[in-house]
Parts: C-alpha cells; structure tokens; sequence
C-alpha cells in the first residue's frame, strides 16, 4: 500500500495507511520546520510514513492531528489513543529519548540546557529572514540587516567553540535544528534584486560548517536545491503555491 505523493488539500480523502505501527510524519514538503523532524528520523533511522499537506487549503481532517492546523506533526501509532505530537523541537527532544540510538542532544545537562538556549535563540534569525526568504513584497527594507546581526551570534559561537559543527566534532542537535534555513539562504541568490549572498569573511566559520552540513548523508536524503526552493517561494508570491513542484522528478 503506497501513500500518494502529493500534497493533501481540502477536499481530498483522507490517505488509507497501513496498520503497519510506523510513525506517521505530516509536513509539507518545503517546510523547515518539518525538515527538521525529517533529519531526526533519517538521522536515527527510524521507519515512518510521510503525509504531505497543502497548507493553504488544508483537508478537514487534518486537525485530528494537529489542532492548529500545522506542520509538522508527527502521529505515534504504537501508542493507542496517544493524539499527535506537533512542533517541530517538541518533536526533536522526543525522538531524541525515545529512540536512543545515535543520541544528538548533549549528556551533559549544562551542555544540553546551553544547546536548548542556542535553537531557541535561532528564533530571532528565522524571523528576521522569512519575510524576504518567501518573497513577501512588504518584507521590511531592513530585513536582510536584522538577519546578518541576527546570525551574527552563531559565527561568533562556532568559533568560540572551536569545532566543525555546533555539537562538536560530530553533528549535534543544534546543527540539525538550524540546518533547513541555511539549505534556503541560497535560494535568495535568485529570488532578491541584489542576488543576496552570505558574506564570507563575515560569516567564514558559518560557510565552512555549511559546506560540512551539505555533505551529511542524513542531510542529502531531505535536501532540495537552491533553484527549487526559489521556484517554490516565488509560487507563493504569485498566490499559487505549487506545493507538489518538488515531487515533478
């Protein structure tokens, strides 16, 4: 039994899935938020189904799983009555427990407690960036100046670290957490008059540690090109998000 790859919108049946007690991952596609549960689950290897939904015109079922309406949302089948998990680093940290093989959070507790700080800390650069990151005509004209000051805390902490990655000498949590923005950073190259582009001697370690994260088994499998994500966004600004534009290969 195959589930469609397509993204489910409003009208649309819901899926029939196997009583197989896999995990049921609900996201979209182009979503950071859902990639980071999806490298969570490539990362530790763990069986699971996706279900695609269109987020403009979500199906009416879809609330069983998140009340919000929003992705992701992972459904955990072998647990009966258990309602669906939803954000994406509520998630992360249950994954992280449940299934400890390949742990990415730190043992230490101050360590683990200073990670937490680190993601929750990213907020302020993906909010920074996502006006101009989906093409928002209104974006602020200081935008891309809020994002660089933003991220600015994050080369100076993996430099202060003094590792590859942010988890060490190995891929942590924090890497996986802030990974899907930096896979979209390029797409600006096609999508802003300036052709925007992360300064290199600004961010040196950043682009070091991308180019790193760029070659991660775990991160190949989710991983869509700059151009993709560009077509995507500028479907957006046009009204007519093609959400299935990713699966047309």
């Amino acid at each position: 039994m195959s589930i469609p790859l397509k993204h489910f919108k409003k009208g649309s049946a819901k899926p029939v899935l196997p009583e197989d007690g896999l995990l049921r991952l609900y996201c979209m596609h182009f979503c950071p938020f859902s990639q980071r549960v999806r490298l969570l689950l490539d990362a530790k290897q763990i069986p699971h189904h996706k279900i695609y939904i269109d987020l403009i015109d979500k199906p009416e079922w879809y609330r069983e799983y998140s009340p919000l309406g929003k992705v992701p949302a992972l459904q955990l089948t072998h647990v009966a009555g258990q309602p669906a998990l939803v954000e994406s680093l509520i998630i992360a940290a249950y994954l992280d427990e449940q299934y400890p093989q390949r742990p990415l959070f730190p043992t230490d507790p101050l360590q683990k407690a200073l990670d937490k700080i680190l993601i929750e800390r990213f907020a302020s650069v993906v909010s920074a960036v996502y006006p101009v990151l989906t093409c928002n005509k209104n974006a602020p004209a200081d935008a891309l100046e809020n994002f660089e000051s933003a991220l600015d805390v994050f080369e100076q902490e993996l430099t202060k670290r003094g590792t590859p990655y942010f988890g060490g000498q190995q891929i942590g949590i924090v890497d996986y957490m802030i990974w899907p923005w930096f896979e979209r950073i390029p797409s600006l190259k096609y999508t802003t008059e300036q052709h925007y582009e992360l300064n290199p001697k600004r961010y040196e370690q950043l682009l070091k540690w991308c180019q790193l994260l760029a070659q991660d088994a775990v991160v190949k499998l989710s991983a869509l090109d700059a151009q993709l994500h560009a077509k995507f966004q500028q479907s957006k600004r046009l009204g007519k998000p093609q959400y299935d534009v990713g699966f047309e290969d």
